[in-house]
């Protein structure tokens, strides 16, 4: 077992815990582990779009509408 500090109460629908438990047993680790995994993976996806953004920022913004007149002008739609 790992070195996790921290306690949490998590509901899962059936199915899902029962894929879990399924997984943990196949990779020999815990459902805890997974879910801490899955929640680390998911935050680094988070930093990774909100450098995306920051990258952006200074770019023009265009609005729906003016994107479609745009692409209908272009013969694109």
């Amino acid at each position: 077992m790992s070195t996790l500090s921290k306690r949490s109460t998590i509901y899962f629908e059936p199915s899902i815990h029962k894929a879990l438990k399924l997984r943990a047993a196949s990779s020999e680790t815990s459902i805890s582990e997974l879910v801490d995994e899955a929640v680390r993976l998911l935050m680094h996806e988070d930093q990774a779009d909100l450098a995306a953004v920051r990258q952006r920022v200074n770019e023009p913004e265009i609005s729906y509408e003016a994107l479609l007149s745009s692409l209908e002008a272009d013969g694109k739609i």
